[in-house]
């Protein structure tokens, strides 16, 4: 429910062309689901970014930060409050060995950004789609390199609306998992410290990644990207093939028949049935293995109303 007050307080903050109420969420979501944000706000600034924090606090309003969705499935009946989305912040600068990239930048662009330079360490995010902030949020990873192998720094605002320098340690980051949803940061810019290489290595390297990317991924459809983490001991898209799982549907969400580990919306599918494939995977290879799926898919937002 949008409040006038509210909306007329944040477009004072920001301006006008910087919040939008009752915005759509579908767009912004690799799933292609998801209801409505009370208020869409895109800042400009950090010191926006740091206004609307501060707004929220004693204004009490719900706040929920979305990057470019790519790990990310909102419910059907949308989110209520603050939606701040900061793909209008990013920059990529690179000097000497090192890349700062702002937190709306797509790790891709990034990692293009290294290989323009001959900056190794980036490789492994050539095909990760999702945005510097979400990368930071869960240590994003593929094919044996993760964030926190090259993060020197990051910017953040803490809850209180203050701007903080932070080292990959301070940030706890491991594997898919970082503090940062728990300390509750918004991520504004990180910083990645990279070693000279040459061009060609580089390239030839990025491109047999992109490569087992196009070739495995089911990308033709909208999806999550990978929806479990990595059991101990298991692939997660092995033991749901074995579980005989591919090509089963609820309503227009479907296991992959290409990747087992990928769920897709190959038909117009809603949230409600895309969680309900989620935990029916879960649900049948912890009955046919006895191991449990843990996603690394995020869920946020409200049931819709019925």
């Amino acid at each position: 429910m949008v409040d006038p007050l509210i909306y007329e307080e944040l477009v004072q903050l920001i301006g006008e062309h910087n919040v939008v109420a009752n915005k759509p969420l579908k767009n912004h979501t690799y799933t292609r689901l998801g209801g409505h944000a009370d208020y869409f706000v895109t800042p400009d600034s950090y010191e926006q970014v740091q206004a609307i924090v501060k707004f929220a606090k004693r204004s009490n309003v719900p706040f929920t930060l979305l990057g470019n969705g790519s790990n990310l499935i909102i419910k059907d009946g949308g989110i209520r409050g603050i939606v701040l989305y900061l793909g209008q912040l990013a920059d990529i600068r690179t000097t000497g060995t090192t890349i700062t990239a702002q937190s709306g930048a797509r790790i891709i662009d990034v990692s293009q950004e290294a290989l323009a330079h001959s900056l190794s360490g980036l490789e492994f995010a050539c095909g990760i789609p999702g945005s510097i902030g979400g990368a930071l949020f869960m240590n994003a990873g593929a094919y044996g390199g993760e964030v926190k192998d090259v993060l020197q720094e990051a910017v953040v605002v803490d809850r209180d609306g203050n701007l903080l320098t932070l080292s990959p340690e301070e940030l706890d980051l491991s594997y898919r998992t970082s503090n940062i949803p728990e300390k509750g940061y918004i991520v504004l810019k990180a910083t990645f410290a990279l070693e000279p290489g040459k061009y060609e290595d580089i390239k030839a390297i990025m491109d047999d990644l992109t490569y087992k990317r196009e070739s495995k991924q089911p990308l033709e459809y909208p999806s999550c990207g990978s929806v479990f983490k990595r059991p101990p001991g298991y692939f997660a898209g092995k033991l749901i093939q074995d579980s005989e799982l591919q090509g089963q549907q609820i309503g227009g969400a479907e296991v992959s028949t290409k990747h087992a580990g990928f769920i897709v919306n190959k038909n117009g599918a809603t949230a409600e049935e895309y969680i309900g494939l989620i935990e029916h995977v879960q649900k049948t290879v912890l009955e046919k293995f006895g191991v449990k799926l843990e996603r690394e898919v995020k869920i946020i937002g409200e049931d819709p109303i019925k």
